[in-house]
């Protein structure tokens, strides 16, 4: 991957850079026209919204560090590079999502299909290199890209990695009772994020995800956070934690802001572009139980559950989630944040909604109802196979 500039560039820019990005958007398809001018202008922010619309990225018209990753590896195509893994420099492209997901519908899990070359998807090429007689050195050259061509696909009825993400749950058992959950409270450290109405959206979520810890805790769940109260790794720090500590589930935490007092409400995102198939099914599944248990309790404005491709959703190997609690620049929103009951309320819905999503096709319990004492009937239920 080329190097990634550090500066934003936005309506107005003039250069270089501009001139890069204007290439890569025509490649893409997003510019339609070059008017052979190195300037930042409409035409170019309209075809970075459509670009980020498509990938699962903010939509805001700006190149900042992800959208710049993203743009990098739109420009490659499976076959335009030798690609290999290299611990500390891991490739990333489209040309690497298309890789997985060819191993993967062969019948070889490289993980989740995230674009990212790294040690499961070297694994993946291995065992494929060895099935059909190639060296395993898992590296895809020329030889290993003609085996791909010679070989058609052989799974069909859906994704093969949602097949396995969700029967990976189903035979994990019903409880939550020795599982490992993530809780990633935004931001921290001298990074307060959004601030409104008297609220520091750091302060917020570093205090409901304690809240969050506590009942997971009283009922047996070892909780992972990701930052104290003084520090703030960034997404791929945050995300390697969560794998490093094999955690069962991520759950990010964060309120919202706008220019529009008038904006309010929760939103929950999960893992998923449409390109290549990249989707966690067990994400979206637990995005829209929180989504429903948290509206359903509180009787926030419903802004729904979407896909997106954020690095700390896209990095993390397990179902991973981030919940958008409310708007602090909308009046009655934050005056709701800022009740600890309130934030009780929204910490209860949370540990309900991970118990659900364990319950399976057990679960028939109405959204809004199941209380925390409800689930001690449910740690009577093991965590091995049914």
């Amino acid at each position: 991957m080329s190097d990634q500039p550090f500066a934003l560039y936005r309506l107005g820019d003039e250069g270089a850079g501009v001139r890069d990005i204007r290439e890569r958007l025509l490649a893409t398809g997003d510019l339609r026209d070059d008017a052979g001018v190195d300037v930042y202008d409409e035409s170019v922010r309209t075809a970075v919204r459509s670009f980020q619309q498509r990938r699962g990225l903010i939509a805001d018209g700006v190149v900042g560090p992800h959208t710049w990753v993203a743009l990098d590896g739109a420009r490659w195509r499976l076959g335009d590079r030798v690609l290999s893994h290299t611990p500390g420099h891991m490739l990333q492209g489209d040309d690497v999502s298309e890789l997985q997901q060819r191993v993967l519908a062969l019948g070889f899990s490289p993980g989740r299909v995230d674009g990212v070359f790294g040690p499961d998807t070297e694994h993946a090429v291995r065992q494929f290199q060895r099935g059909v007689g190639l060296p395993a050195d898992g590296t895809v050259g020329p030889e290993t890209l003609r085996a791909f061509a010679d070989l058609s696909r052989s799974v069909s009825g859906g994704s093969p990695h949602a097949l396995r993400e969700r029967e990976l749950v189903r035979r994990s058992g019903h409880s939550l009772t020795g599982r490992t959950i993530v809780l990633d409270p935004g931001h921290g450290g001298e990074e307060h994020g959004a601030r409104a109405n008297g609220l520091s959206e750091a302060d917020v979520t570093l205090d409901l995800a304690r809240r969050i810890e506590g009942r997971l805790s009283a009922i047996g769940v070892t909780v992972v956070f990701t930052r104290a109260a003084g520090t703030c790794p960034d997404e791929l720090e945050r995300a390697d934690l969560a794998n490093r500590a094999g955690a069962d589930v991520l759950l990010s935490l964060h309120c919202d802001s706008t220019d529009h007092p008038e904006a309010s409400g929760v939103a929950t995102f999960f893992y998923g572009q449409d390109r290549f198939g990249a989707w966690s099914a067990v994400g979206e599944h637990l995005a829209d139980l929180v989504q429903r248990e948290v509206v359903a309790r509180t009787g926030l404005a419903d802004c729904r559950s979407h896909a997106r491709s954020w690095t700390i959703l896209q990095r993390s190997s397990m179902p991973s989630i981030r919940l958008e609690a409310g708007y602090l620049t909308h009046p009655s929103d934050a005056a709701r944040l800022a009740d600890a009951a309130f934030r009780d309320t929204l910490a209860e819905a949370v540990v309900v909604a991970l118990q659900r999503m364990y319950l399976g096709d057990d679960d028939t319990n109405a959204t809004g109802v199941l209380r925390l004492g409800d689930l001690r009937r449910y740690m009577s239920f093991g965590a091995g196979t049914d």
